[in-house]
């Protein structure tokens, strides 16, 4: 559209048809197509070995353990699962539109799945796996559905997750950064040793590790990488101490 010098075009806009979108009534249809929706992206935590008068008890638990992300899970394959026997105890079913797992606990390290297990020469220690995505409107469905089946009282928990460098906020150039490297954030009743600096501010945590930290007594140990490595490289060491 041609205009003239000083010319006063009023910019098109959307504001009216959007009130006018959300005034829309919700049709059966559309309400049918929701619930459906709604009902698919329930998670299921489905726990093999509890069955019988016991199904409803809630878990004996002091240490839960949880990797978040493929490294962090790559990362407990490589330095916890191998090192000690474990036995898988129970399994997340959840469906967005990122990834879909189901109730079979036989995974390879290419799919997405959650599984749990269990120290067996001590029980009350879990261990989960989580290399899946869980969307955010599933996050408070997961914590809710997973813990919910634990004793919170003496119930200590480790997060283990992992972000790009890109992401890492210093004063400092992160090209000369060596990574990947170690930072943690703790809560305030959280009273033991952390293995590696604090992260400093203003940086933070997104997703389900940072809904879990509210939810919980415990520790967050992120590992901060430059690429897509396989985590341990970052001193494992150091890691593996809190976990023992």
């Amino acid at each position: 559209m041609a205009t003239f010098f000083g010319e006063v075009v009023v910019a098109p806009s959307r504001a009216g048809l959007d009130e006018e979108e959300e005034a829309r009534e919700e049709t059966p249809e559309d309400r049918e197509i929701r619930k459906e929706i709604e009902k698919k992206r329930e998670i299921d935590v489905l726990w093999t070995w509890r069955s019988g008068g016991c199904a409803e008890e809630p878990l004996v638990c002091s240490r839960f353990i949880v990797a978040i992300g493929r490294n962090a899970a790559a990362f407990l394959s490589s330095f916890i699962l191998d090192s000690v026997c474990w036995e898988v105890v129970g399994v997340v079913k959840l469906w967005n539109e990122w990834c879909r797992t189901s109730s079979t606990t036989n995974v390879l390290p290419t799919d997405s799945f959650c599984l749990f297990y269990r120290l067996i020469s001590d029980p009350t220690v879990l261990l989960c796996q989580c290399s899946c995505y869980v969307a955010e409107d599933q996050q408070f469905q997961w914590l809710e559905k997973v813990f919910g089946s634990m004793q919170k009282k003496g119930l200590q928990v480790t997060i283990l997750s992992t972000c790009p460098v890109a992401d890492y906020k210093t004063q400092e150039s992160t090209l000369t950064l060596v990574s990947p490297f170690l930072r943690a954030l703790k809560t305030k009743e959280f009273q033991e040793q952390v293995c590696c600096p604090l992260l400093e501010q203003p940086n933070i945590v997104r997703d389900l590790p940072a809904a879990g930290k509210e939810a919980w007594t415990g520790l967050l140990i992120n590992l901060i990488e430059n690429a897509e490595l396989l985590p341990g490289v970052a001193d494992p060491c150091s890691a593996l101490s809190v976990l023992h």
